[in-house]
């Protein structure tokens, strides 16, 4: 069956395969240690709530049956235990038929934990986890050579990633038409990093050059991954160097990563080392790629039309399993920065003179003086909820209220999740929230101050808060 494989991208399966396992072991490791406060039987969403309003058939997961926050805890360490054996090569060192079952494992774990998850897995790098993580099923294993069928499909999930991405911006914020947005972007993005400062002060021409380079590689560039080689490796290439420029801007979890990773795939190994010779695939695999690809084609048919819509979405699933979903990120830029600082203090009635402490977070700005933190691929799940709080309460609306009880009532799972704790022989007496807007500082500036950050108080956000009777008021 020489036309169902494709030997010569043996090493780009090898590369493609390890790479995603070690992003299957990052999202499991940021699950396991962030669960208890966010969504466990404690936690500010939690899982048995949700499980009781959601209809298993519209959110299929493990939990279904069961939850409890240790077996919550099994799944995720399971997953990254699993991972890591697979980014070693497990699934080369068993037969194929074994080594499609390991990858299906983290695959139906992960989308366990992603659809319960609620708003702290509302992101689009959960599906696009899921949906990579389904092909990689199908891709085989050293016992036959990488399928064509699957190649195309990753090379399809990677058109629509990169090209949604560019219609999303071409059709939404009139700055990425005249070539501006990246004035405000690397300040005002959801979790700068400690290089952004530095981006942000380029010079405005090269900041035009970036948007104009974007289109380029988003609108441009993917058509090329469906033409013969050498091209689509170029065209693969053009886009991982796109990707490592943002992983050097700001922290995007395991986005841009997953991001290149589906661009190796696209790469024609032989360039580098020759393919072994390979055996014909079993029959039963054949038949069973085959049905996969026709269902994965069926269901394309929704985000085809989402791309080909006025009003496209960015990010959205189509089905309870994440299969097909479409893309997109930053049709809208925002021109100024707002964070939410949180502040306690140990006064029971506040008054003029009140000392208030800040809390502060390990990823968000907060500290003026505080350089930003490289993160990603690791997810800082609450500290990307705060900024989407800062840009409106609504997006605060379900998990806001729940996080300042446990700042009140000094929950050890909550703290956890912060850098600093201004409160550790007892919990505050009050807690209260204050928005402030943040901009990077000039260079004079940063050399006179030595902050990287300056911020002017906005307004209130939260009054002074107290515990009452286990209710935050």
């Amino acid at each position: 069956m020489d036309w169902f494989t494709a030997p010569d991208y043996w090493l780009s399966r090898i590369v493609f395969q390890r790479g995603l396992a070690g992003l299957y072991f990052v999202a499991f490791l940021c699950a396991a240690l962030q669960f208890r406060a966010l969504i466990g039987e404690r936690g500010m969403l939690p899982v048995p709530d949700h499980l009781r309003r959601v209809d298993p058939r519209r959110a299929p997961s493990l939990f279904h049956w069961r939850y409890s926050d240790r077996l919550f805890a099994a799944v995720a360490w399971t997953g990254a235990a699993l991972a890591l054996a697979l980014a070693a090569g497990a699934g080369d060192a068993v037969p194929l038929g074994v080594s499609m079952l390991l990858w299906a494992v983290p695959w139906v774990l992960y989308l366990s934990i992603v659809n319960v998850g609620q708003t702290w897995y509302a992101f689009g790098w959960e599906s696009l986890l899921l949906e990579t993580g389904f092909l990689a099923i199908l891709l085989g294993n050293d016992d036959v050579g990488p399928p064509v069928l699957v190649l195309f499909l990753l090379r399809w999930l990677l058109f629509r990633v990169e090209f949604g991405a560019g219609l999303i911006k071409i059709r939404g914020d009139r700055c990425w038409r005249d070539l501006t947005c990246l004035y405000h972007h690397h300040e005002t993005q959801p979790m700068p990093g400690p290089l952004s400062w530095f981006f942000h002060r380029l010079p405005r021409p090269l900041h035009r050059v970036e948007a104009a380079a974007n289109h380029v590689v988003q609108l441009l560039v993917p058509v090329l991954l469906f033409t013969p080689q050498p091209v689509a490796t170029v065209a693969a290439g053009l886009m991982v160097a796109t990707q490592l420029w943002l992983v050097l801007s700001g922290n995007f979890a395991w986005l841009n990563w997953l991001t290149i990773v589906l661009a190796l795939s696209a790469m024609d190994g032989s360039l580098l080392v020759g393919a072994p010779a390979l055996p014909s695939p079993p029959l039963w695999y054949v038949v069973v790629v085959c049905a996969a690809t026709a269902l994965i084609l069926f269901l394309s048919h929704r985000p085809v039309r989402n791309l080909a819509s006025r009003r496209q979405a960015m990010n959205r699933s189509y089905d309870p399993l994440h299969l097909v979903n479409s893309y997109g990120a930053f049709g809208t830029v925002g021109r100024v920065r707002d964070e939410i600082v949180i502040e306690g203090t140990d006064d029971p009635v506040p008054r003029p003179d009140t000392l208030w402490k800040e809390y502060g977070f390990k990823g968000k700005p907060g500290d003026p003086r505080r350089l930003p933190r490289q993160f990603a691929p690791y997810h800082l799940r609450l500290d990307w909820l705060m900024w989407f709080a800062a840009l409106s309460p609504a997006y605060a609306g379900d998990w806001f209220g729940p996080f300042v009880e446990r700042l009140l009532d000094g929950d050890r799972d909550t703290l956890r999740l912060l850098r600093h704790n201004p409160f550790p022989d007892a919990p505050p007496a009050l807690v209260r929230a204050r928005l402030y807007r943040y901009r990077f500082t000039t260079r004079r500036e940063l050399r006179e101050t030595g902050a990287w950050w300056h911020r002017t108080l906005v307004r209130e956000y939260l009054p002074p808060t107290r515990l009452r009777s286990g209710a935050w008021r």
